[in-house]
């Protein structure tokens, strides 16, 4: 129902506004700097749905979610849509050089080749040397297997372990989806309260703990969130929940003292 009425709210602006002065709806197949926010699963084939109904160009953002971060080669194919642009940028290397591209569809590309130019070029667009390390690199992932691996054990296997800490005082969620996690903090669990009106001061303190301990990983709000090499083990993954769990003791007291 969730899923249907965030898609439904998507419908209602384009409506509001006029179709024809929405060239496109961009998002990010999971958002993740915003939080590791999953959608429910029938949110983007709906929002598909509405963009074809009313010829609005779907674009997808798949900085994050893409190359293997939710068990597919792209974020879109685990959400279960066909964008017509793509944005993509650091897993085309695994962030080893700068690298950013976008994809579009045959069909945007027939349109640009009715009229003019198309002027894209600037002074450091398709380096050789970032391009080569990308393709070194998307071979190095099709060589061992990363992507398939991330899909059929490692993914799972942090969604299993992550559940684990749903029974700290301290959790209202633990979520993940491929190997893209987080952990949301409350001080209620029955209601979902926050710390003392305080949102955001939840979220940093866990970090900052982690790290004290050896986990590098990422405040936001009033969560925690990871998103660990494709290459990580198991057995790391169990280190860096027991550490998660350590920081989560740690700061209970803290939190509830504010």
């Amino acid at each position: 129902a969730f899923g249907t009425a965030c898609a439904e709210a998507i419908e209602a602006k384009i409506l509001e506004v006029g179709p024809e002065n929405v060239a496109a709806f961009i998002g990010e197949p999971v958002q993740g700097a915003g939080g590791v926010i999953i959608p429910p699963a029938n949110y983007w084939p709906q929002v598909e749905a509405i963009c074809r109904k009313y010829g609005v160009l779907l674009i997808c953002d798949e900085v994050i979610a893409g190359f293997g971060r939710t068990g597919n080669m792209w974020g879109h194919e685990t959400v279960g849509v066909k964008p017509d642009i793509i944005a993509m940028a650091k897993g085309l290397s695994s962030g080893y050089l700068p690298i950013s591209a976008v994809a579009v569809s045959a069909d945007i590309i027939k349109v640009m080749k009715t009229g003019g130019d198309f002027v894209h070029g600037y002074t450091y667009s398709g380096h050789p040397v970032s391009a080569a390390v990308a393709l070194r690199n998307i071979e190095i992932m099709e060589r061992e297997g990363l992507v398939e691996r991330t899909r059929s054990e490692t993914g799972p296997y942090l969604a299993k372990a992550l559940a684990t800490l749903n029974d700290h005082p301290l959790v209202g969620e633990a979520r993940s989806i491929g190997l893209l996690g987080a952990v949301e903090i409350v001080a209620d669990k029955a209601s979902g309260a926050r710390f003392g009106g305080k949102e955001g001061t939840a979220g940093p303190m866990v970090r900052d703990l982690c790290i004290a301990n050896g986990l590098m990983v990422r405040g936001i709000r009033d969560s925690i969130v990871m998103c660990p090499p494709l290459v990580i083990t198991t057995e790391q993954i169990d280190d860096m929940v027991a550490i998660i769990r350590k920081a989560l003791d740690e700061a209970e007291p803290k939190l509830r003292a504010l």
